[in-house]
């Protein structure tokens, strides 16, 4: 099996989903295979309404992944429950050491500015912690974030809007955070 870069997302309407597919761009920029996967709602009038036909990701998705893209619509400031729902499933992977040393990376969309998106961003890395991961920003190398009124920051790659398309600042951050994290992922711990 080759090393690949998992990008892992929850989308209802459609923006977290187009900021996936950017990241998953820059990704294979980098170098490197990805695996676009998503989660299941947890109710089906959500399921019905969710957008993307993705493969759902598996345990053994994320635990052989050499980095994580992990990416959610705000949720009154925290990722969205079927995205922690299935990251709390994950437990055995944290016994185990599965993600120990592996780069990681978040990205989130929200209807507006004031939606939460830093908070959002915060709460995706902790579990990541948890597990060991290496987690990445956006550095201010990045022209984007120093003139940007868009999604984005240094805590990860974001869209602001009520319709999935990416303003150009926010498609240039979310294909330079993929191809950061694919980067990062082909180096190996010694």
């Amino acid at each position: 099996m080759s090393a690949y870069v998992l990008v892992l997302y929850y989308s209802r309407h459609g923006a977290t989903r187009e900021l996936a597919r950017r990241i998953a761009r820059g990704v294979e920029a980098g170098g490197m295979a990805v695996r676009l996967r998503s989660v299941p709602a947890l109710s089906a009038e959500a399921d019905a309404s969710a957008e993307g036909k993705d493969l759902h990701c598996s345990l053994d998705d994320l635990a052989g992944c050499a980095g994580l893209a992990l990416g959610s619509p705000t949720r009154f400031g925290t990722m969205a429950a079927p995205l922690k729902a299935f990251l709390e499933s994950s437990s055995s992977l944290w016994l185990q050491g599965a993600l120990i040393d592996k780069p990681a990376v978040v990205f989130t969309s929200s209807q507006s500015a004031h939606g939460g998106q830093e908070a959002t961003l915060l709460s995706m890395m902790l579990p990541l912690l948890h597990h060991g991961m290496l987690i990445l920003g956006l550095p201010y190398d990045q022209p984007a974030l120093l003139h940007s009124h868009d999604g984005g920051g240094p805590y990860g790659a974001g869209h602001i809007g009520d319709r999935p398309r990416l303003s150009a600042d926010e498609a240039r951050l979310a294909h330079a955070l993929g191809l950061r994290l694919a980067r990062w992922a082909q180096v190996r711990p010694s």
